[in-house]
């Protein structure tokens, strides 16, 4: 299995706090069956800044110390890129980083809102040859709110990506009943983790794909699970087309 979301790196944002920790959850996703995850620390959202050579450093450091305890997992590098005014900029200035080096990026949305100009974003990073993975949509209040804001954006490139612990309830029953409905419209590519932390916030994939399995068939599960091999080796996915038509919701916010 691979992860491409989550924050296992060692004291550089609000994942693990220490190499010890970053150990524990290691292991964890071992026995998860996890042996490959990009690691995507939180960059430029406000609060913390980590730019590409510092994930590659931590990276490195993360991976020698699984070496050495023998923790059979490979950590590769990415980042969770919080959407912003000079993000261009800074991709041209090699400051960004793609997931595990692919043409796959993972962008992150305010909690509220869909970001201004997103649209010209998609645009001009498809010209660069990338194409963006939205971290969470099921928990952007904007998206959730109108489903077909989620797949216009999806109709010009961008690629979902949804946590498990939302589809696991563990967000609460709204969250799970919005992340089924995300499913079943096919506006959900991916199926990750976010891990944070060995405690709070492990990975929880297995339990996220045998309710998957349950609810949607194992063909749903193992069409996210592909997915992730795909962007570990740069392969291109093809979205398998939604089934969403001005679907709006209340929102409960």
């Amino acid at each position: 299995m691979i992860d491409i979301h989550n924050h296992i790196l060692p004291g550089i944002d609000d994942g693990c706090r220490s190499l010890e920790e970053s150990l524990e959850l290691a292991r964890l996703a071992v026995k998860e069956g996890i042996h490959h995850i990009i690691a995507t620390p939180h960059h430029a959202n406000g609060r913390y800044q980590n730019e590409a050579e510092k994930v590659r450093q931590a990276a490195a450091q993360l991976n020698l110390a699984l070496s050495e305890e023998g923790v059979n997992l490979q950590i590769h590098t990415g980042q969770e890129i919080r959407v912003y005014k000079e993000l261009l900029d800074d991709l041209n200035a090699g400051k960004l980083l793609t997931l595990a080096g692919s043409r796959y990026m993972l962008l992150e949305f305010p909690s509220r809102q869909v970001p201004e100009g997103i649209e010209d974003l998609l645009h001009e990073l498809s010209l660069a040859g990338i194409t963006a993975i939205i971290a969470h949509p099921e928990r952007n209040m904007e998206l959730v709110g109108n489903l077909s804001r989620l797949a216009d954006l999806i109709d010009r490139g961008a690629l979902a990506q949804m946590t498990t612990h939302s589809i696991n309830g563990l967000f609460g029953r709204k969250i799970q009943s919005i992340s089924l409905d995300m499913c079943r419209s096919n506006l959900i590519h991916f199926l990750s983790s976010d891990a944070h932390n060995p405690m709070e916030r492990p990975f929880f994939l297995q339990t996220a794909a045998t309710y998957i399995m349950k609810k949607l068939g194992e063909g749903t599960y193992s069409y996210y699970k592909e997915n992730a091999s795909r962007v570990l080796y740069n392969q291109e996915i093809i979205p398998i087309s939604h089934n969403v038509h001005n679907k709006k919701r209340f929102l409960f916010w």
